[in-house]
């Protein structure tokens, strides 16, 4: 580790999907994740920062803090890692600017669990699980004194990063052709907004080989099977709000891409896409069954290597703008500003994003006994989904920042009367 120590801070560029987040940063929210790993005893935070001690210098791209240039923000790798905290009373406490200015993530304990919080700019849910695998397994290993190999995705302290891992995959892969932007006039829900911007984290339990039963029986992923489930629950609540059917808006649901799988790679920087996937209901009633399959053709149609390419391709011209790279930063921030606001979040009602079936060493796996994935709610609708399965159960988290939870009561109930025994748990006050 002295040559880390001796070497100067390593900086980078954001990469092309981060190049917004800062500018889209408000007071009351920011673009940001948590993952979080239960353990079998209760966190030991001495043992907890020294890991992080330990893995820090292998992750130069993750352990930063966002620095403002003439023309465009960057980040700067920290000498020393953050100090782990005491876990506050909600989780994806909103970083403000100060705050990604001294670090751009969070590590956080509670009894028996640990979590990294990130700024969305520093990585995306993939690059953020491998670091936060990584973390757990040192911590392992130093919590009781076992050797846990560096499998299935976790990365070795001593070894140095490679190159590959700090690449923007986006300018390399890139296209001739970009596509359209999506119509803006979907359905957003609404809600009264908690005076203190309090988080609601609500989580089902699934069984996760019923869940795969049914799946495989209907031919269909996870993620194909929970956006029908979504999206059914959305059309419920707008009918409500709305009961002229012509009035009515697209419901859609914005799956996330890991862009690794089509077109490969290892870069820990953001790579990924959305998938915008929906019906109208104008059109008339819809089946579960017809969901379903309407979901999953969709899907096949949309997750292509040729698809996904033109979907990034218009950001990446943006970027190369000659014009806009002389731009100064502070006029480039007004700009993005806008577009987020106008464009950003408004193509679909809300996100539902799968980190799929978490793999561990199987040193490791005794020790560990739920892993978690949460998103943040958006900056202007109030609603989130994410998944992650571990072992034989399936965390399926629903954020919110409003009053009311209409969209859990929906879409939980739905699951319940398909038949799944689903355990419901919450942080509600």
């Amino acid at each position: 580790m002295a040559e880390n120590a001796e070497r100067s801070p390593r900086w980078m560029r954001l990469d092309n999907a981060a190049l917004i987040f800062p500018a889209a940063q408000r007071r009351h929210w920011s673009n940001a994740f948590r993952i979080a790993f239960t353990f079998a005893d209760p966190i030991e935070p001495d043992i907890l920062q020294r890991a992080l001690r330990r893995m820090a210098p292998r992750f130069p791209s993750v352990v930063v803090r966002l620095r403002r240039g003439m023309f465009w923000h960057y980040l700067e790798e920290l000498t020393a890692p953050p100090s782990v905290q005491a876990d506050t009373y909600q989780p994806l406490k909103s970083m403000t600017g100060a705050d990604v200015r001294r670090c751009a993530i969070r590590v956080l304990y509670y009894q028996n669990r640990m979590a990294v919080e990130f700024f969305h700019a520093v990585t995306d849910g993939t690059g953020g699980m491998v670091f936060a695998k990584s973390f757990a397994a040192e911590y392992v290993r130093l919590r009781y004194q076992v050797h846990v190999p560096c499998t299935h995705g976790v990365k070795d302290p001593d070894e140095q990063p490679a190159e590959d891992e700090f690449i923007d995959c986006f300018q390399k892969n890139a296209g001739p052709i970009a596509a359209p932007r999506d119509d803006r006039n979907v359905y957003r829900a609404r809600g009264v907004t908690e005076p203190d911007r309090f988080l609601h984290v609500t989580t089902g339990v699934l069984d996760t080989p019923q869940l795969l039963r049914e799946t495989k029986r209907r031919g269909v992923t996870v993620t194909a099977y929970l956006t029908a489930v979504l999206l059914q629950s959305l059309m419920q609540m707008q009918a409500e709000d709305e009961p002229r059917p012509n009035r009515r808006r697209p419901v859609k649901v914005q799956i996330p891409v890991n862009l690794r799988q089509l077109y490969g790679g290892n870069t820990m920087r953001n790579f990924v896409a959305v998938a915008n996937i929906g019906v109208d209901p104008r059109l008339g009633d819809y089946t579960f069954e017809e969901l379903v399959q309407l979901v999953h053709h969709q899907m096949a149609l949309a997750i292509t290597e040729k698809n996904m390419r033109m979907i990034f391709t218009p950001n990446v011209n943006d970027e190369r703008n000659k014009l806009l790279k002389i731009v100064p930063l502070g006029l480039k921030n007004i700009v993005m500003r806008m577009v987020f606001d106008a464009v950003g979040e408004r193509v679909a009602s809300l996100s539902l994003s799968n980190l799929g079936n978490v793999q561990l060493p199987e040193a490791m796996a005794p020790y560990v006994t739920r892993v978690e994935f949460v998103l943040g709610a958006q900056a202007t609708a109030p609603y989130n989904c994410s998944v992650t399965s571990w072992q034989d159960k399936t965390y399926v988290n629903i954020v919110r920042n409003s009053v009311e939870p209409r969209l859990e009561r929906a879409f939980f109930t739905a699951l319940v009367r398909m038949g799944f025994h689903v355990k419901i748990e919450s942080n509600d006050r």
